[in-house]
């Protein structure tokens, strides 16, 4: 039987974390690229940036905020155990609201960049991490299923957003459009931090098991399974976010050639295709070990990346479906697999350390694909041939990873 502290209560805080994530994710990651286009011509037209600088402007701009995720998330994870994480979301409320404030009245490439500063660093006060460590801490045996429906909640604000956005932008323009979707933090997100959030005091039968095991942060990085971890979570994530970031402006590009709405619905689709990888992923780790769910997942997401060596607008679907599936499951399996094999009562800081490792490979990712679209004129096509390779590297480690930790057997 499942002891799930105040069973009724832990899925509330289920709830809460998944609007969390919708929001703060989807206002600062997932919903961002339909702003891309016109923030890119507009601030060329003003001589904010040159021209052949362009590509790199944006994905500089999405470095930015996956880097301070990374860093903020592990200094999250420390600030865990001193403050309540109702006190660490509030302010990461904060933070995400005033960034898009900012990046609103921006006509510098520096204010782009603190405003995307700012969002980053909410991520590691209300994003990702925070969310894990405090759903972690609520669910013992069904934890795999709690997760996994969170986390779709990066997915559903990559949805929702680009479809609010898309006609906002085309009737305001960027700026009124970015403004006006920050309200949803001071009015929404906020007061749902405030009123709800609360944190389990008993432990589960899974922490203690955990805690008999880890002594914390600087255990887990005497053993090599954490490395091979982490290159496996630093591979995963070099395509999901070149690809969540980028491959609307591949779909825009002359040689696809697809119109602003459709390569917007294409951004929504990915990340609504991704819901379903999340939630699956979530409930076979309940059922099977869970490093042998994510060799699968990766698997799906390499073979759907071979498309694109002969990638056009007929066949981006091909590419985009089974990829979202496999990026969804793939990103719930890495936050599940830090829990299970580095658990306990470091758990905080390990969850941080894991996203900073997160980040560094979307940030190596979106570094290296926006510097060879701009060498080949704005063509995204030898840029992306760097997701196959990625994921073809996270597939072989991910296997590497379940043969390590996973080879008793396949069934919990």
């Amino acid at each position: 039987m499942d002891n799930t502290r105040s069973n009724t209560y832990g899925w509330v805080i289920v709830a809460i974390s998944t609007l969390a994530l919708v929001i703060g994710n989807g206002l600062s990651i997932g919903g961002l690229p339909p702003f891309y286009k016109p923030i890119r011509e507009e601030f060329v037209a003003i001589g904010a940036i040159d021209a052949p600088r362009a590509e790199s402007f944006i994905a500089t701009g999405a470095n930015i905020t996956f880097l301070a995720s990374g860093v903020f998330s592990l200094l999250g994870g420390w600030l865990l155990t001193f403050i309540r994480v109702r006190a660490l979301m509030i302010l990461g409320c904060v933070l995400l609201g005033a960034g898009l404030i900012i990046h609103s009245i921006a006509y510098g490439a520096s204010t782009v960049y603190f405003a995307r500063f700012l969002m980053g660093a909410s991520l590691g006060f209300v994003g990702v991490a925070p969310n894990v460590y405090l759903i972690s801490k609520w669910f013992g045996e069904k934890r795999g299923t709690a997760l996994g429906i969170a986390l779709t909640g990066t997915s559903i604000g990559g949805v929702i957003i680009p479809l609010v956005a898309a006609p906002l932008i085309a009737a305001y323009g960027w700026r009124t459009a970015m403004w006006e979707i920050s309200l949803v933090v001071w009015l929404v997100l906020l007061p749902c931090v405030l009123f709800f959030i609360r944190e389990s005091e008993a432990p589960t039968e899974a922490d203690v098991a955990l805690q008999t095991a880890q002594d914390g942060l600087l255990s887990a990085i005497k053993k090599p399974v954490f490395w091979l971890f982490a290159a496996c979570a630093a591979l995963v994530f070099y395509p999901i976010f070149v690809t969540s970031q980028q491959f609307i402006l591949y779909l825009q590009s002359p040689k696809i050639g697809v119109a602003a709405s459709t390569a917007a619905f294409a951004q929504s689709a990915l990340f609504a295709v991704s819901i379903g990888g999340k939630f699956l992923a979530g409930f076979l780790s309940d059922k099977f070990r869970s490093v042998v769910v994510m060799a699968g997942f990766a698997g799906l997401m390499f073979a759907a990346s071979l498309v694109l060596f002969g990638l056009s607008a007929s066949t981006a679907l091909f590419f985009l479906l089974p990829f979202a599936l496999g990026y969804g499951g793939t990103f719930v399996l890495l936050q599940r697999l830090a829990s299970d094999l580095f658990g306990g009562e470091g758990l905080g800081k390990i969850l941080g350390a894991v996203t900073m490792v997160e980040v560094a490979g979307a940030a190596i990712g979106g570094l290296i694909t926006g510097s060879l679209a701009d060498r080949n004129g704005g063509d995204y096509t030898n840029a992306f041939y760097g997701v196959t390779i990625a994921s073809g590297l996270a597939f072989a480690a991910a296997v590497a990873l379940s043969l390590m930790v996973g080879k008793q057997k396949i069934f919990k």
